[in-house]
């Protein structure tokens, strides 16, 4: 099915796209900072049948709509977008996979709607920014300065960077072009809607199934910040791809399909 925009009852839009079995176990897909529904464009072929793939552009990313103010991109929004996109799709319950950004708002959803969500999968993930030097870095002195339109070189940059193996060229210029598509407010709105949050107190009490998929060469989150989220959620089963980098998606989509299929599987009895 070809990419659709739906209305939500909160008010805002959504561009989603939906594969594999109509009446198989909903499994909703969330992009990281920049990125859109197509973040999950290598993987969703390969993931299993009997599952039903919905892959979402967040407010403001893709092809989903620009509010205008920036504080209208926070982490909270993001999830409570992503709770009605489910409510109109009339789905009460579903594995819910993020990366990077996504994984912040699906530990959200699952904090604040532990109901709505059968299983967690975190790629890419954190479980907070404080302290984290390169984004400080990143945001003093280029975000928040951030004028349209966005350097472009500055958004290859910043894609390409996080890339540890290689990936088709092609759907490399897709991630870019997508990246391409928002002003200087969101990257700005977006960045600033995540940094000062600590999720670390709130996920000690959810006891959601929770898969964590990690690169050893995420150039954004290191070991130190994997053993602080593998704290946080100590029940979670924790899978390291050796020489893989940030956009594990991207770089072995169909190693990441089959862990995450098999995962969402599990639950498909119940």
């Amino acid at each position: 099915m070809g990419q659709q925009i739906i209305r939500l009852a909160n008010g805002t839009q959504m561009a989603w796209r939906e594969s594999g079995d109509p009446e198989g176990l909903p499994v909703l897909c969330l992009h990281g900072y920049g990125d859109s529904l197509r973040s999950f464009g290598a993987m969703v072929p390969h993931m299993p049948s009997g599952l039903r793939v919905l892959a979402v552009s967040h407010r403001g990313h893709g092809d989903s709509p620009r509010p205008e103010r920036e504080e209208d991109y926070t982490i909270a929004a993001f999830a409570e977008d992503a709770l009605a996109f489910l409510d109109a799709m009339g789905i009460a319950r579903a594995v819910v996979v993020g990366h990077s950004m996504g994984s912040f708002v699906a530990q959200r959803i699952a904090i604040d709607a532990p109901g709505r969500v059968i299983g967690l999968v975190l790629i890419g993930s954190f479980v907070t920014l404080n302290g984290h030097a390169g984004i400080e870095e990143m945001w003093q002195e280029v975000v928040r300065h951030m004028e349209d339109p966005v350097d472009p070189d500055f958004i290859c940059e910043f894609q390409t960077g996080t890339i540890a193996m290689p990936v088709d060229p092609g759907y490399v210029e897709v991630i870019v072009a997508e990246s391409l598509k928002l002003p200087a407010r969101i990257w700005r709105g977006a960045m600033a809607g995540m940094m000062g949050q600590d999720h670390t107190e709130a996920l000690a009490t959810m006891t959601l199934p929770t898969l964590i998929v990690w690169g050893d060469r995420d150039a954004l989150f290191d070991a130190d910040a994997e053993a602080a989220l593998c704290s946080a959620i100590p029940h979670a089963r924790f899978v390291t791809y050796e020489g893989v980098g940030h956009g594990v998606q991207w770089e072995v989509p169909l190693r990441v399909a089959g862990d995450v299929g098999a995962f969402a599987l599990a639950f498909s009895g119940r």
